[in-house]
């Protein structure tokens, strides 16, 4: 049986409360909400923090705020999300993801914020300590069970993915996210010294080890969303060996919003699980003015698998999800296009 290192638990009294413990547990400190990733990291000696701040319970993290648009607490869970009205006819693409992660019962312990900031995933990182410790422990997890990460001749620790890589490879695997930011949405970071709000593609970045620009001492509180409009319409599409439960091996969010006579006056399209972040398709842009048609979508498929960099380091061959990034992308359009 795997368990857990040993740590002190705080339940937090308040946003202010976990901010304040968080700074003051500096790097041994982390956030505790469904805990759907991170017990299973603490038992595989992914991770081993002293200090663990539980959060699901703040009453501020569970709220959704209604006004100009939509204001979802981190602690929300994914299924009360999936299930919401107005989460479903107004932003379907979100309504999709959160019923897409994993199996009923995990999706009634996850929640929004858990899912937002999941760590990233790899064949040779997502195993038991003695399967890492006998290939030599990658650059991703070396210490969190005082093992040392295997290193090259020139003394670099080694991502086993790409050994001559100097920077970690794991992929991103939220689903949430690619469909929040192609929907536009911002996020609210909460530290002891005040809050920041920023676009949610500017919380990730492409590294599989240093994936978040969230500092240590933040807590994601809020996720907020543009008010709902008539002619804009979003879906999620993913790519999973299993109907459920699995994590997407590719994942493709579009968001498109229809003005007169069918012409697209905005569109976004963002790929997860093929880089360390979500990523965000910038040849979108040139649907606006168009009306999707057959070529101008099949043009936009090849533009976004020319984006998508997947690796052997998850589930199926990598060359074959390459080409799927052309099947969803254009699939996911056509669907918008239809507006079944």
């Amino acid at each position: 049986m795997m368990r857990a290192p040993d740590f002190r638990y705080h339940a937090a009294r308040s946003v202010k409360d976990a901010a304040r413990a968080l700074r003051d547990g500096g790097s041994d400190a982390m956030l505790l909400a469904g805990g759907t990733d991170l017990v299973p990291n603490l038992k595989r000696r992914q991770m081993a923090p002293t200090l663990l701040v539980a959060i699901r319970h703040l009453r501020d993290l569970r709220r959704v705020r209604n006004g100009s648009g939509l204001v979802l607490g981190s602690a929300r869970r994914l299924s009360e999300i999936a299930a919401d009205p107005k989460v479903r006819r107004h932003y379907a693409a979100l309504a999709g993801a959160a019923g897409a992660v994993a199996t009923p019962q995990i999706r009634n312990m996850g929640t929004l914020g858990g899912n937002l900031c999941l760590d990233t995933r790899c064949t040779y990182y997502n195993q038991s300590h003695e399967w890492r410790e006998a290939i030599s422990f990658c650059m991703k997890a070396p210490g969190a069970a005082g093992g040392l990460a295997c290193t090259s001749p020139t003394g670099d620790a080694i991502c086993w993915v790409a050994t001559s890589s100097p920077r970690c490879w794991a992929v991103s695997s939220t689903d949430t996210a690619p469909a929040l930011i192609a929907l536009g949405a911002r996020v609210t970071l909460v530290s002891a010294d005040g809050e920041r709000e920023l676009p949610l593609e500017e919380l990730y970045a492409d590294d599989g080890m240093a994936y978040l620009t969230r500092r240590p001492d933040e807590i994601l509180t809020a996720v907020h969303l543009a008010p709902p409009e008539a002619d804009r319409r979003s879906t999620y599409w993913k790519l999973r060996r299993r109907g459920s439960f699995d994590f997407p091996v590719l994942s493709v969010a579009a968001a498109v919003r229809f003005g007169g006579a069918g012409r697209v006056e905005e569109a976004r399209l963002v790929l997860g699980a093929v880089a360390s972040r979500p990523v965000v398709v910038p040849e979108t842009s040139a649907l606006v003015g168009g009306s999707l048609t057959d070529d101008e979508i099949e043009a936009l498929a090849d533009s976004a698998a020319g984006h998508a960099t997947p690796l052997d380091n998850t589930d199926l061959a990598y060359a074959w999800r390459k080409k799927m990034v052309r099947r969803y992308v254009s699939g996911a359009l056509r669907e918008l296009r239809s507006g079944a």
